[in-house]
């Protein structure tokens, strides 16, 4: 007889082969995630709408047209009588207030440019999991399928045995009961799958039930990088790293503005027009200024000095949890490449062995019926549990890569340097 592996194999292949008009694989998802997902598109939305303020933020206030009479006669004449002036006004902001505007708004694009991109790793290391995730389960699945066909299948062999009396009833019984626990695990691992493809379908922008198959394997061997190396390029080209920073220099600039706010911005004005009762032409010139009496931007500097003060707080945060993150990650690695490396060389040969081992004695007599069942669901139990480890060892490598800014696919803005 065929190793259960053998056979789990087979089905394996012919699920595939069934399949192969309609999965995805990982390249695939990650693409359709980036150019599909909500999330994304709003987080695309914000960078043009700070883009909008930044370039609103450098225009001059419009030039006033303004109309006067003058000296006009209640009781007679009118506008024939009075002094008519016609000009314009135009209100000038003080030197070096519209160049610190332009800088301001430049930054806040920058740090939208750079939440973009957090977002877009974030994604990318969730659609990573979430396929894994998927993956897992449709695999887990098609052992699952295997044993409950194997267990029906058993189960039609050992009824037969009995009716011809050559097996106890007892061993019907037995072989019924591991067949409706098959069928309760195929169950289970049906959701198991429908529920990592409801969760995986969002992502790429899909409905729940236009998730197909999925193509490819899950990774082996872990990938871990030299852990001073990877932190020190981390921390240095990490997008959460460059938002904030972007953040504190928006706000140390805001907080020079705030400081130019008290002076006064001129309105010059000119006019011309006639004073009919003098029969002339004339001319005005006017220029006038804001008295700074009440309000001397008190407030805006007092929020200016805070939000640099949060950057500045929130960056040190942020470059210990990165750093935290990277160190549990990298021992989560390491830990989950062991256990796939004992499955993969001692584990599993060792199951699918034992199993051999008591099929062939069953035929001589060595070993009876539930002796085959009991090695049979403990392979399957190794196989199911394989694919767990895997998967945990999967879920740390995309988390890791999402560190390291692995698999971006968005351009990197102009990085900001600590002063």
């Amino acid at each position: 007889m065929k190793p259960i592996f053998a056979v789990l194999a087979a089905g394996c292949v012919a699920i595939a082969d069934a399949s192969a008009q309609t999965t995805l694989d990982l390249p695939a998802a990650l693409a359709e995630a980036v150019a599909n997902n909500p999330e994304l598109h709003s987080t695309r939305a914000r960078i043009e709408a700070v883009t909008g303020r930044a370039i609103q933020s450098r225009v001059w206030p419009n030039p006033s047209l303004e109309f006067s009479a003058e000296d006009m006669p209640v009781s007679r004449g009118g506008f024939s009588q009075s002094k008519n002036l016609g000009g314009v006004a135009q209100t000038v902001p003080f030197p070096g207030k519209k160049a610190l505007d332009a800088q301001i708004g430049a930054k806040e694009v920058t740090a939208a440019e750079w939440d973009y991109l957090a977002r877009e790793l974030e994604l990318v290391r969730d659609v990573k999991v979430m396929f894994c995730r998927a993956l897992a389960a449709q695999k887990k699945l098609e052992v699952a399928s295997m044993l409950a066909d194997m267990a029906r299948s058993t189960a039609g062999v050992v009824r037969k045995r009995v009716e011809l009396g050559a097996a106890p009833d007892q061993e019907q019984l037995r072989a019924e009961i591991e067949q409706e626990r098959a069928v309760v695990e195929l169950t289970a691992a049906q959701r198991e799958l429908a529920e990592s493809q409801k969760s995986l379908a969002p992502l790429l922008g899909r409905r729940p039930e236009n998730i197909s198959a999925l193509a490819g394997e899950l990774s082996e061997h872990a990938q871990r990088p030299d852990l001073d190396q990877a932190r020190d390029r981390m921390l240095a080209r990490h997008p959460s790293v460059h938002a904030l920073l972007a953040s504190r220099a928006k706000a140390e600039l805001e907080l020079r503005r705030a400081k130019l706010d008290p002076l006064p911005d001129p309105t010059f004005g000119i006019a011309a027009g006639r004073d009919n009762a003098a029969d002339a032409t004339i001319m005005e010139f006017r220029v006038s200024l804001p008295l700074p009496l009440f309000d001397r931007a008190q407030g805006r500097q007092r929020e200016a000095r805070a939000q640099a003060d949060i950057a500045r707080y929130d960056l040190g945060a942020t470059e210990l949890r990165l750093s935290r993150d990277l160190a549990v990650l990298d021992e989560r690695l390491r830990a989950a490449g062991r256990q796939v490396e004992s499955y993969r060389t001692r584990i599993l040969p060792k199951a699918e062995g034992a199993l051999r081992l008591v099929r062939t004695g069953y035929e001589a007599g060595k070993f009876g019926l539930l002796d085959i069942l009991d090695t049979q669901r403990t392979a399957t139990e190794v196989r199911l549990a394989y694919y767990d480890k895997l998967l945990e060892l999967n879920t740390a490598q995309a988390q890791m890569e999402a560190l390291l800014m692995k698999d971006l696919r968005s351009p990197l803005p102009q990085k900001e340097t600590k002063p």
